[in-house]
């Protein structure tokens, strides 16, 4: 396909693709040549990409609010779907050319997921129903490459569908469609966790972020019935680990990551008119994850070690190889600290080396001096 025929697809103008053409960025997975969205331009999603003669749409950003009460009826007039944010890595499949190839949200075809998606759930049915479905979900579990995160009843990595768009167009199937269907395709989904009227969903929804945050899970999503409006909420305990994850690295994530984090915190303790005493145990909870966090990075170097991003997957042993191959094609720094056999499949503990925490640690410990 020209790229006539993509600007057509897209719904652009000639000079406005001509213009998006300059930021697009070039791939090629196993022979096959793609180009992708990195940043929103033009209208186009982050992470639409261009293949095969076809589009494949990137996924849209959601919106936060910090209160619930104000910021869910500034952005829904009727009734809302809740459903649980989970906390892994968003993927999308899609049909391209006979093939089913899974993208990350910067719109790369993944090939770990793409391999990984075959075994996790049966999706053939689906796409030959609907060729043009794009089938959006998050890849979570404890051994994942990515994100790594504990769910009940998830050993290893596990699918969660919670989204069904059309590939070209980008446009979202309502919510109780998009369920339906996936309940007759035996595809798991994201928790519905009830569906409210705007007027009382702050009230409504209060106790369920209380129990999510109390089981250390990330928070909710609401979105209009029609699938069309999405905002998202997260807990505190979503935020604490954010941040105890920032620090562990601590000169490799920006301020501004950090501060969004403690500007939800702020919010909430205000939102749910907390206690001096229970503001206090959120702070003491917040320094915790902040400096303990920060402490353990510093004595790791101190030991003679290395901090960084740790990583256990299992898979095949193939794809196993193409995944680290992806990874270090990145231009990660990776270090294989175990490698085993398990049941046909192989298992690997990886540290993705974040050289910056590493490097500035060490000069400070041989003792640096910080010009402030």
């Amino acid at each position: 396909m020209d790229d006539t025929e993509y600007h057509r697809r897209l719904g652009i103008g000639e000079s406005a693709f001509d213009a998006l053409e300059e930021h697009l960025e070039h791939r090629t997975y196993e022979g096959r040549e793609y180009r992708h969205v990195p940043d929103y331009r033009y209208g186009v999603e982050r992470g639409t990409a261009l293949i095969g003669g076809e589009v494949v749409r990137g996924f849209p950003k959601i919106a936060r609010t910090l209160v619930l009460e104000t910021g869910v009826p500034n952005q829904f007039d009727d009734r809302i779907a809740v459903e649980e944010k989970l906390n892994g890595y968003n993927v999308r499949v899609a049909r391209v050319e006979g093939d089913q190839l899974a993208f990350t949200r910067s719109g790369m075809v993944c090939p770990f997921t793409t391999r990984m998606i075959e075994r996790l759930v049966d999706l053939e049915a689906l796409f030959d129903e609907h060729p043009e479905a794009m089938v959006c979900g998050e890849m979570i579990g404890p051994e994942n490459p990515y994100t790594a995160h504990d769910y009940p009843g998830v050993d290893s990595l596990a699918f969660r569908a919670f989204d069904w768009r059309d590939r070209r167009s980008g446009e979202p199937l309502d919510v109780e469609k998009r369920r339906e269907r996936y309940e007759r395709f035996g595809v798991s989904q994201t928790q519905l966790l009830g569906i409210y009227d705007v007027d009382e969903t702050a009230s409504e929804l209060r106790p369920t972020v209380e129990e999510l945050d109390a089981e250390g899970r990330e928070g909710v999503v609401m979105q209009s019935l029609d699938g069309s409006t999405q905002l998202k909420y997260t807990t505190s305990a979503s935020s604490r680990s954010d941040l105890a994850y920032a620090f562990s690295l601590p000169f490799d994530y920006g301020q501004e990551f950090m501060f969004r984090r403690l500007l939800r915190e702020g919010f909430q303790t205000v939102e749910w008119d907390e206690s001096d005493d229970v503001a206090r145990g959120r702070a003491r909870d917040l320094g915790e994850a902040i400096l303990l966090s920060m402490r353990d990075a510093i004595e790791t170097v101190d030991d003679g070690g290395a901090v960084g991003e740790r990583h256990t997957v299992r898979a095949g042993p193939e794809t196993v190889d193409v995944l680290l191959e992806h990874l270090r094609e990145q231009g990660l720094r990776l270090e294989i600290e175990d490698d085993r056999r398990e049941d046909g499949d192989r298992v690997v503990t990886f540290c993705k080396r974040v050289q910056s925490s590493n490097d500035r640690i060490r000069n400070y410990l041989e003792g640096y001096i910080v010009k402030e």
